[in-house]
Order: structure tokens, then sequence, then C-alpha cells
């Protein structure tokens, strides 16, 4: 999501902490933090804005193990599609930003990711950009981000990005999404959101699989609300126009799963913004620094 967007959340959360010393092991037995367990006392989940985007490259790899260190129970990607079809994990719509494209295609402009083949991305170097500790970084796939994020035991906030260039995207993600097994009852009942600034592409995702929580990222007329209310779990409002009447207006619709409709807002950074959002009485907040928004929360 660009300005940064991320959105929607589930009732539980676990914490990883893979990049301990004492690596995966260690993770696995990790105990849950009782805040993010079903029936603690509430306060908004935290989500990893395209993985810990502010310590890591956005949408790596890398991003997701680091939101795992830090205990960030959840994550939230951007998902395109290549020229030949893959799926990859990628905010923007050119590779320019984030990637080496132009100096390894020089004569590729605009560098479009819908351009450009699975095996030529997978060429380029996503992490120097960053910092030169994470040069030879690689755009993940689908496949792969959802394995990391299995192997971290992260939840998943995934963002269908520009479906309007993609026909077709969101049957493609939830056949992905359905051979790597994040479609069956544990995932579906606490682990995977899927959202999107388009209204069509979340009511897309809705019709081909109900069980499948869906978020709308966007502010909705309140008046609107009860349309979007159908066909999503959760609206996700950026953090600047946010308020307490917005989100009391959004609690008080029932989503399609029978369930108050909850707001996940972004991109929030700030522990004093966190905080106010928190008041506002958001379900979650999507952050680079969730480490950061986690702690105010804590302490508030």
């Amino acid at each position: 999501m660009h300005v940064r967007a991320v959105a929607a959340a589930v009732p539980a959360l676990l914490a990883a902490t893979l990049l301990s010393p004492a690596g995966p092991a260690r993770a696995a037995a990790a105990p849950q933090r009782p805040e993010l367990v079903a029936g603690a006392p509430q306060r908004p989940v935290v989500v990893a804005h395209r993985g810990a985007s502010a310590y890591a490259p956005e949408n790596t790899l890398p991003a997701v193990d680091k939101a795992a260190a830090l205990g960030i129970g959840w994550v939230e990607n951007d998902v395109q599609r290549t020229k030949d079809g893959e799926l990859v994990v990628l905010h923007d719509d050119t590779l320019v930003r984030t990637t080496d494209a132009e100096q390894v295609f020089p004569d590729r402009a605009p560098w479009r990711v819908r351009d450009f083949t699975a095996a030529e991305i997978a060429r380029l170097d996503a992490g120097s950009w960053f910092s030169p500790a994470f040069a030879g970084t690689r755009v993940p796939t689908l496949r792969q981000y959802l394995r990391r994020a299995e192997r971290d035991r992260t939840r998943l906030l995934l963002e269908v990005k520009h479906p309007e260039l993609y026909p077709g995207i969101e049957r493609q993600i939830l056949d992905v999404l359905g051979s790597e097994g994040w479609l069956d009852r544990r995932h579906l009942s606490g682990r995977l959101i899927v959202q999107s600034f388009s209204a069509d592409s979340v009511r897309t995702v809705h019709a081909l699989r109900p069980a499948v929580e869906t978020a709308f990222l966007g502010s909705p007329a309140t008046a609107d609300l009860p349309r979007y209310a159908a066909f999503a779990d959760a609206v996700n409002p950026q953090a600047g126009g946010l308020s307490a009447a917005y989100v009391s207006a959004v609690h008080a619709l029932t989503g399609p799963h029978g369930r108050p409709l909850r707001v996940f807002t972004w991109t929030v950074d700030s522990p004093s913004v966190a905080r106010t959002a928190a008041g506002y009485g958001v379900d979650g907040i999507i952050s680079d620094k969730p480490d950061v928004v986690s702690e105010a929360l804590d302490a508030a």
C-alpha cells in the first residue's frame, strides 16, 4: 500500500523470534504474548507494514524475519504478477525504486513489473537500495513469501496490488494460497486476511472464497459503509483522517462472517499517534516500526 497502506485484523496473534541468537528452534518454543491471545485484555493488533520495513527492505524475506524477531505476529505484503504469470511480492507497479532494474536492464524503461518475467525479476537486487547489508536480497515470489511466513509462524495481511493491471489475479492468489495450505481451517480462523484498495477486487475474493476474511482499504463515507459490510470484514482507513466517530460507525455494522466490522489504520510510526488511534478503539495498527508502536501501546 503506498501512502503505506495496511489493514484488518483477527482475534489472536502469535509472536516469533527467528532472528534471535537461538534461531528457529527457539522461535518455535516462544510463548504467546498474553495481550495477543484470544480472551486477553484487548489492545490493537500491530501489523508489520511490508514486513518490518523500517529495518529491512520492504516486502522481502528479511523483512518477514525481522518482524518475527521483534515479536510481531502479523505482516502485510503486496502482490503483483509478472509477464509470464508468476505472483511476486512488490509494492510499486515498476521495479525502479526497490531494485536495480535500471542497471541490469537499461533498455527496458519504464521497468513495469508486468513487463518482466519471473526469471528476470529473480536476477534483481532488491536490498542494496535499503542498505549494503542487504545486498543480493531478491524479490520473493508469493509462494516463497508464504513459506517464510509459515516458518516464522506469522499471520498475513495480503494486499491485492493494482488488480486493474492483472485481470484474474484474485483467483490466482487464492489458488496459490490453497496449494500452499493457507486456506485450511487453521489459517482461515485467524491467520489470513486479503485486502485491496479496489472494492471490486475485495468483492471478487469474497465471492470466490467466502470463508476468507477480507478488508477494504480506504475511508468510505459513513452512509456507504453498509454496502461494504456485505463483502468486507474490515474497513481500513489512513490514520490522518481517523476519528472515534468513524471507528464507532464501522464497528456498528456486522460483516459477512457475522461479526462486527473491524478497523485497522495505517501507516502509524509515531507513539503518540498510535496511542490516539488506540483511544479511538481501532482493532489494529499497521506500522513500519511495529516494535515502536507495540511498546507505546503496552506503556499506555
